[in-house]
């Protein structure tokens, strides 16, 4: 007997949340457990990461995060779950775990990819160790992502301008606000204000920035300000993205996935969930004369 794998759980997490009711993440955890895992062995349910989380809990969240990711459930409030029409249509009595596993796990995995078992088979310890950590991060990033499209616009200029100071940018000076989520403002490029950047954030669900986005971006820098910054959560269509390679000035356009990239590098909200040592054998300290 063991402990169950994060695939494992997708279907119970489903069969909890069936009814739709908008649930508790930490709840659902419980509810889980007690329904499909409360009679394994206690020194199995006891077990800990080496973060000393419970293992089994773990694993739950695990698979509730790829559920999220293959569209079955959904965050409607920050802490709680609910199941989509998606995850709804989704028979626990036919449908087998290989096949959600499948379905979950083919949203993100690249298409050509290896399989899990010649992976393993073919990386080193250090290798999978390295996949582990970036696999996570790209979890953390398409949640960040998530999360920027769902705050209000008041917060999402707040975290650009965190963003833009954790960079190294001067003072940030608004000109105006958007009614789109958007903001619009100059930046110091140092912090002695030498040179001015002008700055247009827009907070898009799905849209695209268009052409006509950018022509207006550029009719409003001002004659001293020959650097613009055009930030979305979105991202640019092709014309957009010659309109800004075209100008005079030095535009640069920052997507939704280069924003999460840089908010993730400069530990912009985000946090440090675990640490790990890796040791290996000190040559050194055995050819030491003193020893």
């Amino acid at each position: 007997m063991e402990l169950p794998k994060f695939n494992d759980t997708f279907l119970p997490i489903i069969d909890i949340l069936r009814d739709g009711r908008v649930v508790p993440g930490r709840e659902l955890l419980r509810l889980v457990e007690e329904k499909y895992y409360s009679k394994l062995p206690p020194e199995l349910l006891n077990q800990t990461t080496k973060s000393g989380d419970r293992l089994l809990e773990n694993r739950i969240a695990w698979g509730k995060s790829y559920l999220k990711k293959g569209g079955l459930v959904h965050y409607p409030q920050r802490g709680y779950v609910q199941i989509t029409e998606k995850g709804k249509s989704a028979k626990v009595e036919t449908i087998s775990i290989d096949q959600l596993a499948s379905d979950v796990i083919g949203f993100y995995k690249p298409e050509g990819a290896i399989s899990e078992k010649q992976e393993i088979a073919n990386s080193s310890p250090q290798d999978l160790i390295d996949s582990g950590i970036e696999q996570i991060e790209d979890n953390v990033k398409i949640e960040l992502l998530q999360k920027l499209k769902l705050i209000d616009p008041f917060a999402f200029e707040r975290v650009i301008l965190i963003l833009l100071n954790r960079m190294g940018y001067g003072e940030f000076i608004e000109t105006s606000k958007s009614r789109d989520g958007g903001i619009d403002g100059i930046i110091n490029e140092d912090q002695l204000g030498l040179e001015k950047i002008y700055i247009q954030a827009k907070r898009y669900t799905d849209n695209k920035v268009r052409e006509p986005d950018i022509r207006n971006f550029i009719g409003a820098m001002s004659g001293d300000t020959a650097k613009g910054i055009f930030v979305t959560t979105s991202d640019f269509d092709e014309n957009a993205k010659k309109k800004a390679k075209a100008a005079h000035h030095t535009i640069v356009l920052v997507n939704g996935l280069r924003l999460v990239e840089l908010m993730y590098k400069f530990g912009v909200g985000v946090q440090v969930k675990n640490s790990y040592e890796v040791k290996a054998l000190d040559n050194d300290f055995f050819e030491n004369e003193d020893i």
